[in-house]
């Protein structure tokens, strides 16, 4: 999977509109979890823009933000840190009626809103680069 830096932006752009339907259709579960996935693959790009290596195989946004040394104001690095905990049971739930009575609007709003601040922070520093 040799995709350019541009790509993976792109990509997670796409999946963070994503997650706003998924919001706006009520599935707030997979809105949480394509807000994860944008934010892995917005790391992933500047993984492979920075080191100039593929990124590896991973979903830890913890492993890729340390990976590329880029610093991000606490509270979002705290979020991020929440962002990665949570996206095991949204990817693989052992009980989705349990999840979603976790994920309501509220939550899920709260997650959405701070990914897109994670977002436009990890493209700030991107074009530092």
């Amino acid at each position: 999977m040799s995709k350019k830096p541009s790509e993976w932006f792109k990509q997670g752009d796409y999946d963070m509109d994503t997650a706003g339907y998924m919001f706006e259709g009520k599935r707030y579960v997979y809105a949480v979890f394509m807000c994860h996935l944008s934010v892995e693959k917005t790391l992933k790009g500047l993984y492979q823009g920075i080191l100039k290596e593929i990124p590896p195989n991973t979903h830890s946004l913890l492993f890729l933000l340390e990976k590329i040394n880029i610093e991000i104001p606490q509270g979002l690095y705290d979020f991020v840190f929440t962002l990665n905990r949570v996206s095991v049971p949204t990817r693989y739930p052992d009980d989705l009626a349990k999840i979603m009575k976790e994920f309501d609007r509220k939550k899920t709003k709260e997650i959405l809103t701070k990914s897109k601040e994670v977002l436009e922070c990890l493209k700030a520093r991107s074009e530092k680069q």
